[in-house]
């Protein structure tokens, strides 16, 4: 069973049923940011879950344990992280005693049900990969079978969206757009999907958790980027694509295809895409500090 550490201020937080936001690692490491972006968007993330009124709480593996809040010195070795956990890797990553392991969706979803945090925020889910490959994330699935509340930004631009969103629906995720009616492709507010449920007000966001049909089943609640951060899908599209097929020419595949393939379009938008994700993940932070206060409220 997994058995988390957990820091003092998160621990004090939920022993008062005071809101807390779970946030991952791997967006805060190397692997989601470059120096200093990842440090940036580390200090953006809990600035405004502490400003929204809630405790920001980053899970990680250090020294063979899972950790859900880290003290400043913790967080350093995060941002230096290069090997990435997902929610299959968690036993192994105790078992082996990894050093420093970065926590990706599905792991930070499975460490915050495990400590009792009913709300996470990211930057973008992973989902269904493009083409006949069979490559679907571990995040979907966690997300199916944990009951917290993910915040993002949609699922990565990359991805198959249409088939992630018919993979939700398959395993009984509720997919809300918070005050918005289009499915967020990340960089851009609109996939040009229909999004399935759109709300408007946080309580209606905790009550779609409360009457959930399976008790283990979560929600995605996404959030389109601001306006004014937003990058023009044509412009966006050509650089997926450029990059993508470069992730196949080298014969990426499987966990590494994200890393690489967000690495490329830093590359190709001149480093535009740096902004973008910083803009997005704040929001996503403020928008997941606010359902927790509510959720803490009832």
């Amino acid at each position: 069973m997994i058995e988390p550490s957990v820091s003092d201020d998160v621990a004090q937080a939920l022993a008062a049923k005071r809101a807390v936001v779970a946030l991952e690692s791997t967006i805060f490491s190397n692997l989601g940011l470059p120096a200093p972006a990842n440090a940036e968007a580390l200090e953006l993330c809990k600035q405004a879950v502490l400003a929204h009124g809630a405790v920001p709480a980053v899970t990680a593996i250090l020294d063979g344990r899972p950790q859900v809040g880290l003290s400043p010195d913790r967080e350093k070795r995060v941002l230096e992280g290069s090997r990435k956990v997902a929610e299959r890797d968690l036993a192994v990553a105790q078992a082996q005693r990894w050093e420093v392991g970065v926590t990706t969706v599905s792991a930070t979803v499975a460490l915050a049900h495990a400590v009792g945090i009913p709300v996470f925020a990211t930057g973008g889910i992973g989902g269904v990969h493009r083409g006949a490959t069979g490559d679907i994330s571990a995040d979907l699935d966690a997300i199916a079978n944990h009951p917290v509340i993910t915040v993002c930004a949609g699922a990565k631009a990359f991805l198959d969206l249409p088939r992630t969103l018919e993979y939700l629906e398959t395993a009984g995720v509720p997919v809300l757009g918070w005050q918005h009616d289009w499915f967020p492709a990340f960089y851009t507010r609109s996939s040009g999907l229909p999004i399935p449920h759109r709300v408007d007000d946080e309580r209606t966001v905790c009550d779609v958790l409360r009457f959930r049909a399976r008790p283990d089943t979560g929600v995605l609640l996404t959030a389109p980027i601001p306006v004014e951060d937003e990058i023009p899908a044509e412009r966006i599209d050509a650089v997926l694509t450029a990059a993508l097929a470069a992730s196949a020419e080298a014969g990426v595949a499987g966990p590494a295809v994200t890393p690489y393939v967000l690495a490329r379009i830093e590359k190709e938008t001149d480093g535009d895409s740096i902004p973008a994700n910083l803009a997005l993940a704040r929001n996503n932070a403020t928008l997941a500090a606010r359902i927790a206060v509510a959720l803490a409220s009832v």
